[in-house]
């Protein structure tokens, strides 16, 4: 994990093994209500990330609450990952999506 990285671990934060992430990336668990009414209220909730093994992170990559990301993924540099993601696939963009499969 390189330098700047967050983690707000209002909920667990799963990391494979042989994991780089690089630097200013964001793992964010927590989500708060649409309706302003009631996140005036303070109501929070977290939910999991969870990351395979072998997975390479680009600078300034975003994760948000309650994703997954398959093993072997390797997700482009300023991404901010909504979805689930399947294993060994090339993501990227705002939202990320699969640009292409990873022959391992």
């Amino acid at each position: 994990m390189n330098h700047g990285c967050y983690l707000m671990d209002g909920g667990t934060i799963e990391i494979g093994d042989n994991v780089f992430i690089g630097p200013f990336c964001g793992f964010y668990t927590a989500s708060h209500p649409m309706n302003y009414a009631e996140r005036n209220k303070g109501l929070e909730r977290a939910l999991p990330i969870v990351i395979g093994d072998n997975c390479w992170f680009g600078a300034n990559v975003s994760v948000l609450q309650g994703v997954s990301i398959g093993a072997g993924c390797v997700i482009a540099a300023g991404s901010v990952v909504t979805e689930d993601v399947p294993g060994n696939c090339l993501i990227a963009g705002v939202p990320a999506k699969i640009k292409k499969r990873i022959e391992q």
